[in-house]
């Protein structure tokens, strides 16, 4: 079965730290750049952070405080989050898509995207 699934979320402290991970199967994610997203309910999803071919991007409300890693052996992309705020919690996804020549290719329009996970909440509070 082709499909990405995203795990690691939960409840953390303001301060503290998560890793999430998607995993992929069906496919590999070596010719593919993956996204996270991230939406609370009543806004827009969000761009968070990107991978491919080892060049990464983060929104600036991320920088310094994620990071994105990739590990093409257990076909896995990695969210390390930490310094956790607040405004943090939503549902976080990833999506996989191919890239272009200068790696992750962005788009607003769901079916721009190969691959969607399911999401995994994250709920930062003390």
């Amino acid at each position: 079965q082709v499909q990405l699934v995203e795990s690691g979320g939960g409840l953390a402290q303001p301060g503290g730290s998560l890793r999430l991970s998607c995993a992929a199967s069906g496919f590999t994610l070596d010719y593919y750049a993956i996204h996270w997203f991230r939406q609370v309910p009543g806004k827009e999803r969000e761009r968070v952070s990107c991978i491919s071919d080892g060049s990464a991007y983060y929104t600036d409300s991320v920088k310094d405080r994620f990071t994105i890693s990739k590990d093409n052996a257990k076909n896995t992309v990695y969210l390390q989050m930490s310094g956790l705020k607040p405004e943090d919690t939503a549902v976080y996804y990833c999506a996989a898509n191919r890239p272009g020549a200068h790696g992750c290719v962005y788009s607003t329009t769901r079916r721009s995207y190969d691959y969607w996970g399911q999401g995994t909440q994250v709920t930062v509070s003390s």
